[in-house]
């Protein structure tokens, strides 16, 4: 993945108050923090970002223009939205370096089509892995097409990149292709619950025995 071009300014002003000006202006408040510097609070373009979210996934790497012929380059570390109306409130940035490996999440997409008649359940939505910072793949193909029933793919199994490290556990399931459930056994599975219905109803008619 290569890097993703953002302008930033720096923040003077702290607060929720001072964060809602930051916000009322289009812009998002932000801390890039990392390698033992002071963290350096900014503001980062509100629609920009979304984009960059949006199009390249929160591992996109930040290139991010400073000023004054200034850049640093970051990684999304942490978005935090507001839980009713949805926008940005507030974002961690993680301070990288060229050739520097950093962890993180990858989503696990799964394409084609199995054979008919089966029934393919997604198990993992994504792996953690390690790549370098510069080097880090969108996401991770896992290909279906044509699989039968009793099909599995595990983490073990999955393409990556050259020079990639996996933390997820190598049994884990991604994939499982199973039989599709056929009309009786989706009649059979629903049979045993309308057979429970009578003998409720007769209990609730059966009369209260009067006490002594």
């Amino acid at each position: 993945m290569s890097e993703v071009r953002l302008a930033a300014e720096p923040r003077t002003e702290f607060g929720k108050g001072a964060a809602r000006r930051t916000r009322r202006a289009g812009k998002i408040p932000a801390v890039l923090y990392g390698h033992g510097s002071d963290p350096k609070h900014l503001a980062l373009p509100a629609l920009e970002f979304a984009r960059v979210i949006r199009e390249h996934g929160t591992n996109a790497v930040l290139k991010l223009d400073l000023g004054n012929g200034g850049s640093e380059l970051a990684l999304t570390k942490t978005v935090t939205t507001h839980p009713i109306k949805n926008y940005i409130e507030h974002v961690d940035l993680l301070l990288v370096q060229r050739g520097e490996t950093v962890k993180v999440a990858v989503p696990v997409v799964v394409t084609g089509e199995a054979a008919p008649g089966t029934l393919v359940t997604h198990e993992l939505a994504e792996v953690e892995l390690e790549a370098e910072a510069l080097h880090i793949p969108e996401q991770v193909e896992v290909s279906i097409d044509g699989a039968e029933a009793g099909t599995q793919i595990h983490v073990s199994e999955l393409p990556l990149p050259e020079g990639i490290k996996l933390f997820t556990d190598a049994d884990a399931l991604v994939v499982n292709v199973v039989p599709a459930p056929t009309a009786s056994d989706m009649e059979a599975a629903e049979a045993p619950a309308e057979a429970e219905a009578p003998e409720e109803e007769a209990a609730e008619e059966q009369p209260a025995t009067a006490e002594a």
